[in-house]
């Protein structure tokens, strides 16, 4: 099984000045986050802006993010599924390319029991053709999870592992790690990776990766080479960004950023996403220009 440790980035999804998707654009992209020192990348993630995204548009961004990662040989995740745990497998199933995980969401809104994710996850892990990471956001799904129902998914076969954010390190998160189960755990907070990498998480999914791939591969490498005061050096470095980019809803300020850039043509979003605000970009620029000095 390919490896998951290292930083995997969220791509953006690049849209024109009028809204239409621009392949080229992403393609770029994701060739540079992987010049910068990314080990993977993830397709069709919540700061690609799925849901505003039509079936055709979404096996497009697909195919371009499979295109890279295998010219770069590179792992690349693709997130599918939703709340049905039908509909779940068969777009699981349907899987049109070859791809080194898939990451599904713990069903949100109907807020099943623990008992009912475990039966979700292990018919999506019994159907995958690539091993499954557990997408555990409770601040959008609704459904916290315990650590004993984490441990259990853990070790339940093609469960690869978790992409954990639940907006802290909290119990679940302590007991999790503590296990030491096969499992991979890749942070999924962006303001939390640095404590998450310090418990021994094997790397990270982070949108702010888009703006600074560079320095969060190297806040997992000091981690994973136990330099712990270099790492807390980094971490430290990037928290203002983390804070900056999240200021309103994610990817506005990412794509705002990357257009102020030239790297992206366009910071366009799709309702009901509105653009980031003046403010917004100013902040998380001055925020990713002083992460990136900081790291010269």
């Amino acid at each position: 099984m390919t490896s998951l440790h290292g930083l995997f980035v969220p791509l953006v999804t690049p849209f024109t000045a009028d809204g239409a998707v621009e392949p080229a654009a992403l393609e770029r992209h994701a060739h540079a986050v992987l010049d910068a020192g990314a080990t993977g990348l993830v397709a069709l993630g919540t700061t690609a802006e799925p849901s505003a995204l039509t079936a055709f548009e979404r096996a497009r961004v697909l195919d371009i993010c499979a295109g890279v990662a295998a010219d770069r040989d590179a792992p690349l995740i693709a997130c599918a599924g939703g709340n049905a745990t039908a509909e779940s497998v068969r777009a699981i199933a349907e899987l049109a390319r070859p791809v080194a995980a898939v990451l599904a969401v713990v069903p949100y809104y109907v807020r099943p029991s623990e008992e009912g994710v475990i039966a979700h996850f292990t018919q999506l892990a019994a159907v995958s053709p690539a091993p499954v990471l557990v997408y555990d956001v409770p601040h959008r799904t609704g459904r916290p999870l315990s650590g004993s129902t984490l441990i259990r998914l853990a070790n339940t076969p093609n469960i690869a592992g978790f992409k954990h954010a639940v907006g802290g390190i909290d119990a679940a998160s302590v007991e999790l790690m503590a296990a030491h189960t096969p499992a991979t755990v890749l942070s999924g907070d962006d303001r939390f990776a640095s404590a998450l990498l310090a418990l021994g998480a094997h790397g990270a999914i982070l949108a702010a990766a888009n703006i600074a791939p560079r320095e969060y591969a190297d806040l997992i490498e000091a981690w994973h080479a136990g330099d712990v005061t270099r790492a807390r050096a980094i971490g430290d470095s990037l928290d203002a960004l983390g804070a900056a980019l999240f200021a309103e809803p994610n990817p506005t300020v990412i794509k705002a950023v990357l257009a102020e850039r030239g790297q992206i043509s366009s910071a366009a979003v799709r309702l009901p996403m509105l653009p980031a605000s003046s403010t917004a970009t100013r902040t998380a620029l001055m925020a990713s220009e002083a992460a990136s000095i900081s790291r010269v």
